[in-house]
């Protein structure tokens, strides 16, 4: 046997994402490198670890099995690391976070100065959906999660970062000439919904309800760039958190229609499990957030303050 670090990165990557064309994306390799890597790490074993049916990829009971070793080994790896980073007086270690998508416009501001301080920490970032989110929270898998909605039946601890708003927007082709509608103005919109178990969703399916609004559901996507570019397309008018369209309302893509009750306002809170024990990595990072999030807001998003 003589296979690399690298290979068992490249292979437990593939188990993961259970395709060669995404661990490639999410290790920023290519697709054919991977393929190679996978073939010369089989090549070591006399029992297939993956099989091909379709054009789909699928995991051996074998390569499941070799897939728990190279974790732990990597784990190994990683540990000897970390503690040559520490003996030298540094903080290492791993950091991991859960993001709902549109949170994705968020944490990066809030981590970069963080981790440009640290560089023996390895950032674990997961961009998903609410119900994702809160699952790996309550899994123990994350040290935090970035949510503007705050889940519901879990005990957790929280640091707010800022202010969430969220707007009805459309295309730069339809005039709204009016400077405030009320919302019978829903009776002519088609709106574009994100998928179920999405915050977004969750929080304009609340104010739907609450304020009875006479929506037209137009079709439903599973992203918020989806739902952005269906709308500069024309298929339909959306409610969206400001913080993602940015540039689409600063290149003229996209409006705001001035509606009566918008912008609709939450906060995005860093949370965690109630009583969790954070690692060194991670309370080092909450005293930086509590310290340094102000200056982050009004360095980072002095923008955000204008709508």
């Amino acid at each position: 046997m003589n296979y690399t670090f690298n290979q068992l990165r490249i292979f437990l990557k593939i188990t993961e994402t259970q395709s060669v064309t995404k661990a490639a994306e999410e290790l920023h390799l290519t697709q054919p490198a991977v393929s190679i890597q996978l073939k010369n790490f089989q090549n070591q074993f006399e029992i297939p670890l993956t099989e091909i049916i379709g054009r789909k990829i699928f995991i051996t009971d074998f390569g499941k099995e070799i897939a728990v070793a190279a974790e732990n080994i990597l784990s190994h790896v990683h540990a000897i690391n970390y503690k040559t980073l520490t003996h030298k007086g540094q903080l290492a270690g791993r950091l991991k976070i859960s993001v709902v998508s549109t949170g994705k416009y968020v944490i990066p501001f809030f981590l970069s100065d963080f981790l440009n301080q640290h560089e023996g920490i390895e950032l674990m970032l997961d961009v998903t959906n609410k119900l994702k989110v809160v699952e790996s929270l309550e899994k123990n898998e994350v040290d935090f999660s970035l949510v503007s909605v705050l889940p519901e039946k879990l005990k957790i601890e929280k640091i707010e970062l800022m202010q969430n708003k969220l707007y009805v927007v459309s295309n730069t082709k339809q005039q709204f000439k009016k400077k405030l509608y009320e919302k019978n103005i829903f009776e002519t919109l088609p709106l574009i919904y994100r998928e179920p178990g999405s915050g977004t969703r969750q929080t304009m399916e609340k104010c739907i309800l609450k304020n009875n609004l006479p929506v037209r559901k137009k079709m439903e996507l599973t992203s918020n760039e989806a739902v952005k570019q269906a709308v500069i397309a024309g298929l339909g008018c959306s409610i969206m958190p400001l913080i993602g369209i940015k540039n689409e309302l600063q290149n003229g893509e996209l409006q705001i229609i001035p509606v009566k009750g918008f912008p609709i306002k939450s906060v995005w809170n860093l949370i965690w499990m109630k009583g969790k024990n954070h690692s060194p990595v991670a309370l080092s990072f909450l005293n930086y957030l509590k310290k340094e999030r102000g200056n982050i807001i009004k360095e980072k998003f002095e923008w955000f303050e204008r709508y």
